[in-house]
């Protein structure tokens, strides 16, 4: 907290830009800038737990508005502009991003405004263009009124008491602290009278001039957004006690043509000073971290950190527990065995295989790669999995941002195309939303097109096929109510409709193919296993002709499929020969051998 001990002093100086002292690794090559435009505070500090993570993938710089300072707020948006300006100067390919928080964030809507053909990328949290709806206005008269105030108008409206004990605490382990109980009984309950108790003094014309330029700062973004042609991300607390946040994330939303809206359950109006935020992933996991004037999903991806990883291990481990995947490949010779051996290390390597319903196969299988292989898989997945409304919360975020952070893209032809041409480890479910969202009577049944094209990519590049098969949704649950018997219930079949309607045709393999996504009615049962089966690597190298011979086209494209059906008839029948197949024996073992243990399987 030293970082903030000089809060409320004049300092004095002018505006200025500094950089953040970064404990980590230097930045990557071409890294974008980032400007930090701080609340109205000015301080410029309230990056500071994310310093180190968004020091390794772009070049940060702070503003620093000194509290004694008097710029009028259309002086302040030509500062940062003027900074924009020599950075597009330097280099007008790389985007620059603004990442304003409260009344940073009508700054960032402001400059974006004044320069709509500008490379910008907007990153808003909690933007104050609701001021005029704040919970604060009430008490304002009274406090321009006094001659001793009891409070600091930076951290009015920067900061929640909350969020500071929440920082305290993030370096204690035992979260059954009292104090962590305490922190969690109020986190939803604080209210502006709470924040003023906490607050130092201010002058009185500092306070007024600080209120009248975030006034300032409102009028003139609200009146401007309809200029703003730039990306934006908003991140929007659902419990801020300062700004109605979560509802004008949604107006904003309506208003900018380019934005997507990140929601943050449990955080207060400082969400950048919630330990349990993590502002890089959120950025990967939108989307919305790029190197050029476009969003490329292939060369724009940055691997997973350790602490994404623990994120997803969170996922896979109620999976784990559950479902206990085992995992078997098969080896050059076409022996059968335990783990991803039979997988080759070096890419590009095309995994196709089959959807069970939902997909949710999907969890165990990128994690299994992770560890075992180091390998991140590419999935290519529906554009479902790519809403523009995502949302995150003390327990991590959720799986539509895990699904872009851990290497997904939304399916098309040219990211198919581009990530083997980069020697990508690629996961292609080659019956798609289709399989993932079977009828009665389907599971396990390969619901592929019939034009062989992902085959002939492959061979453009000298791919290695590993077909695979997987089994055990039948273990889990039973498709009561599937998509025929919901589109024959009138109320169903609306909201369906109604759902399906921004989603458009997609293509991968040559056909045009569209799938109405819905939530299929599963009773669940006593969970059994899944388990994984990856075939004889099928090399491609070498075997261009397949790019102009049909007819070898279809021959590999057949043998690809007869593969993955043999996986999952191999799969059906050895499964019978598990001891361990249902959850009982399973948790029996744990309890005697230890929950770190691998549970055995069949002998393949």
């Amino acid at each position: 907290m030293k970082d903030f001990e000089y809060l409320g002093k004049d300092e004095g100086g002018p505006l200025r830009w500094f950089c953040p002292a970064n404990p980590g690794l230097p930045p990557i090559k071409d890294a974008p800038v980032l400007l930090f435009l701080p609340g109205v505070d000015g301080h410029g500090m309230g990056l500071f737990l994310h310093h180190k993570a968004l020091g390794r993938v772009f070049e940060v710089r702070c503003l620093h508005v000194p509290i004694s300072d008097r710029t009028p707020f259309e002086e302040l948006v030509k500062f940062v502009e003027d900074a924009v300006i020599v950075e597009h100067l330097i280099d007008g390919n790389k985007p620059i991003y603004l990442l304003g928080h409260s009344f940073g964030g009508c700054l960032a809507l402001s400059v974006a405004a004044r320069n709509p053909d500008a490379n910008l990328v907007l990153i808003l949290s909690n933007p104050a263009t609701s001021f005029d709806r704040s919970n604060l206005q009430p008490f304002l008269p009274i406090l321009s009124s006094s001659h001793h105030l009891s409070i600091i108008i930076p951290w009015l409206l920067n900061f929640n008491v909350v969020d500071l004990v929440k920082l305290a605490l993030d370096g204690i382990d035992n979260r059954h602290h009292l104090l962590h109980k305490l922190t969690a009984s109020v986190t939803n309950q604080s209210s502006p009278m709470d924040i003023l108790k906490q607050l130092e003094s201010m002058p009185r014309d500092t306070f007024s001039w600080k209120i009248q330029l975030l006034k300032s700062a409102t009028r003139y973004a609200n009146s401007h957004l309809h200029a703003v042609k730039a990306a934006v991300l908003i991140l929007a607390s659902c419990h801020d006690s300062i700004l109605p946040s979560r509802e004008e994330a949604e107006r904003l939303f309506e208003i900018l043509p380019n934005c997507k809206v990140h929601y943050l359950n449990g955080s207060g109006h400082s969400l950048l000073l919630d330990p349990s935020v993590n502002l890089l992933t959120i950025i990967k996991g939108t989307g919305f971290y790029r190197h050029s004037r476009a969003h490329n999903d292939v060369l724009d991806f940055m691997p997973p950190t350790m602490a994404e990883l623990k994120v997803l291990d969170n996922y896979n481990r109620f999976l784990t527990d559950i479902v206990s995947p085992a995992m078997f490949s098969t080896l050059e010779d076409g022996k059968i065995v335990r783990g991803l051996s039979g997988i080759p290390n070096d890419g590009p390597v095309l995994l196709i295989g089959n959807h069970m319903l939902l997909g949710i196969e999907s969890i165990p299988l990128v994690s299994q790669f992770l560890h075992e292989k180091r390998a991140v898989l590419r999935g290519i997945a529906h554009p479902v999995m790519f809403p523009k409304r995502t949302e995150s919360s003390s327990l991590g975020t959720d799986v539509f941002t895990l699904a872009k952070v851990f290497g997904a893209v939304p399916v098309s032809f040219s990211n198919f195309y581009h990530l083997l041409s980069v020697k990508a480890f690629v996961l292609l479910y080659p019956g798609g939303a289709r399989e993932a969202l079977h009828r009665k009577g389907e599971k396990y049944k390969l619901l592929w097109p019939s034009q062989p094209e992902f085959v002939r990519v492959a061979a453009r590049f000298g791919a290695t096929i590993v077909p695979f098969g997987v089994v055990g949704e039948d273990d889990v649950g039973e498709l009561v109510l599937d998509y025929d018997d919901q589109m024959k219930m009138p109320i169903l079949k609306d909201l369906i409709k109604g759902f399906n309607q921004a989603i458009g045709d997609f293509r991968i393999t040559g056909e045009s193919r569209k799938q109405d996504v819905f939530v299929p009615c599963i009773l669940p049962k006593i969970p059994g296993r899944y388990y994984f089966l990856f075939g004889k690597p099928i090399t491609t190298k070498g075997k261009k002709s397949i790019l102009n011979d049909r007819n070898e086209a279809n021959a590999l494209y057949l043998h690809v499929k007869s593969a993955a059906e043999n996986c999952i008839s191999y799969l059906t029948e050895k499964r019978e020969e598990d001891i361990y197949r249902s959850i009982c024996q399973r948790t029996v073992y744990q309890v005697l051998k230890g929950s770190h243990q691998i549970i055995p399987s069949f002998e393949p």
